[in-house]
């Protein structure tokens, strides 16, 4: 079956999404993290995940503009990162809290990469643990998108995003 692709953030073509930081600092952490625009055109979120008072995760989120990916079978990503393991993550609601869906991916340091993250790979979440019993992923409503580091990896970290997008069976 071939493949569609479709382009939904570039950081250059609007729209322009825009990205909103969710840090540990909601639990008392004290990590922080951003999502900046490059002077090439690629997002990057970047910032200092950060141990101390029981934090350790670090992420950015925005809202998408279109909802409805019926069909669609997954998200791809072109990114070049720092060699630290990121999560993707899916909503399928505009609330705050709540179950997300999510997907590792990882990098090579200063290298870009394509990353393909099917749905049938997404493992439902809430505040980091397992929810089994979750419905899987309705591609005709997925309302915010987001990236995340976590799992201890305490430090500076960096990671540019060229293009996200949605794959689609043709």
């Amino acid at each position: 079956m071939e493949q569609q692709r479709k382009v939904i953030c570039d950081f250059t073509t609007p729209p322009i999404l825009r990205w909103q930081s969710v840090n540990d600092v909601v639990m008392g952490g004290v990590s922080d993290s951003l999502m900046q625009l490059s002077e090439d055109g690629f997002g990057i979120f970047s910032g200092y995940l950060s141990l101390e008072n029981n934090g350790g995760f670090a992420s950015v989120r925005t809202a998408l503009p279109e909802n409805d990916f019926s069909g669609s079978t997954g998200f791809f990503l072109r990114v070049r990162g720092d060699g630290h393991r990121y999560s993707f993550r899916l909503r399928t609601d505009l609330l705050f809290d709540g179950v997300v869906y999510k997907q590792d991916f990882d990098t090579i340091p200063g290298q870009w990469v394509d990353r393909e993250l099917l749905f049938e790979n997404f493992i439902p979440s809430f505040r980091g643990r397992p929810v089994p019993d979750a419905p899987p992923i309705d591609p005709s409503a997925l309302y915010q998108i987001g990236l995340l580091i976590s799992n201890k990896q305490e430090g500076a970290f960096r990671l540019e995003v060229k293009m996200i997008g949605i794959i689609r069976n043709c």
